[in-house]
């Protein structure tokens, strides 16, 4: 398989910015390069900015990457031939996850169908047979639509009463219609893999899904700057047997996708137009099953504002984080037999798309089998040692 440029790049193609970091061979010294995608080429920028993080962090981003001439590493067309599995041919120059230093975090519960799914998951205490039965009986009970009731709000905790008398009440709905957002750590520092690269099931998990969402680029001042697309692979019945496995579930290798760039608000692209972004789902299976879905970031429950504000509250990022926003999509599609619902099965093809962000494309296997993580915080500073990059971008 190979990567299309043109599924790969947005709608309006390289109209506006889009950085990309890249495995650069150029030079004795191979390694991670900050990129941006232009219509002739992907140009490294790294000899002015040597990492995502810090380049996000100037409030003259986009002026000063279009300033910026940088170093052609070659075309779009050939750094993707090279992207899809890259392990395969780790020589060649190949697209990565685009952050680096920025902390990797997840919003849960952002939206009502999932809210549901995962009242569903802890109901069935992780038993997907049983999922069926109690989709049906929560569903009943709720008898509104949650989408129109505004977290944390007198109707939200007036309906909280109600669950609660029903007997209904959730950890998941209260985050879900709460005051409190679900924020939690996804990913460490540099883990995330890239579009093409393989993401990660555990071989324990007979329940999971993808989870297609917009992820957005943070500053260290908490100022959305950009997007980019995430997969926060799911596995729905570790998590579903309890809430504490919450790290065991969604924390492990590979299993965190983000790509294939991050695309500035600029002229082109601002946060209203991220507002709206449909994302589009489709897994493929090696047996021929074809899942379809989407993310309307529309229906959300809380704007990625207030994500955002939750998520610096109490804590600070002096490099800036990723924040994956829910997903409105809940695989609930019968796989191998009725009642059985959907679940991974080894060589899906994973798809995610959006108008004004690309598509992230990633092929699903064991996390105990993906390539390692082997390139963290150390080996990154002592690569841009190496490379002599490790001064301040020029002012």
């Amino acid at each position: 398989m190979t990567l299309d440029p043109t599924r790969c790049l947005p709608d309006d193609g390289c109209a506006g910015t889009l950085l990309a970091r890249v495995w650069s061979t150029q030079g004795p010294v191979p390694g991670p390069s900050v990129a941006v995608v232009r219509a002739d080429g992907v140009y490294d920028l790294s000899a002015t900015f040597p990492t995502m993080s810090g380049l996000l962090d100037l409030p003259d981003a986009v002026a000063r990457v279009r300033a910026a001439p940088g170093v052609r590493l070659g075309s779009l067309q050939d750094l993707l031939a090279a992207s899809w599995q890259p392990a395969a041919h780790p020589q060649q120059p190949h697209l990565l996850a685009p952050c680096d230093l920025q902390v990797v975090k997840a919003a849960g519960v952002t939206f009502a169908t999932s809210l549901i799914e995962r009242v569903i998951e802890e109901r069935a205490g992780g038993d997907p047979a049983r999922a069926q039965a109690l989709r049906a009986q929560v569903e009943a009970s709720v008898g509104q639509d949650l989408q129109a009731v505004r977290p944390g709000s007198p109707a939200a905790m007036s309906l909280k009463k109600l669950l609660q008398e029903q007997g209904l009440w959730s950890q998941y709905l209260e985050v879900g219609i709460g005051p409190d957002a679900e924020v939690f750590t996804k990913a460490p520092v540099l883990a995330a893999v890239g579009t093409g690269a393989q993401v990660g099931i555990r071989r324990d998990s007979a329940w999971n899904n993808p989870e297609p969402e917009v992820v957005l680029a943070v500053d260290s001042r908490g100022c959305i700057v950009g997007a980019s697309l995430g997969n926060d692979v799911n596995l729905r019945d570790i998590e579903g047997r309890s809430a504490l496995l919450l790290g065991k579930a969604k924390d492990n290798n590979a299993s965190c996708a983000i790509g294939p760039f991050i695309r500035l608000f600029d002229d082109t692209f601002s946060l209203d137009d991220l507002r709206q972004e449909t994302v589009d789902l489709r897994v493929q299976g090696l047996d021929g099953f074809v899942l379809q879905g989407l993310n309307n970031l529309a229906r959300i429950s809380r704007d990625p504002t207030e994500l955002v504000a939750q998520t610096v509250a109490a804590h600070q990022y002096p490099d800036g984080f990723m924040l994956f926003t829910g997903t409105l999509f809940a695989p609930i599609d019968d796989r191998d037999r009725p009642g059985a619902g959907f679940t991974h099965k080894l060589g899906d093809v994973v798809s995610i798309r959006s108008a004004h962000l690309g598509e992230l494309c990633n092929a699903v296997t064991h996390s105990e089998q993906a390539p390692p993580w082997r390139f963290g915080l150390q080996a990154f500073f002592s690569n841009l040692a190496a490379r002599g990059l490790l001064a301040p971008a020029t002012s």
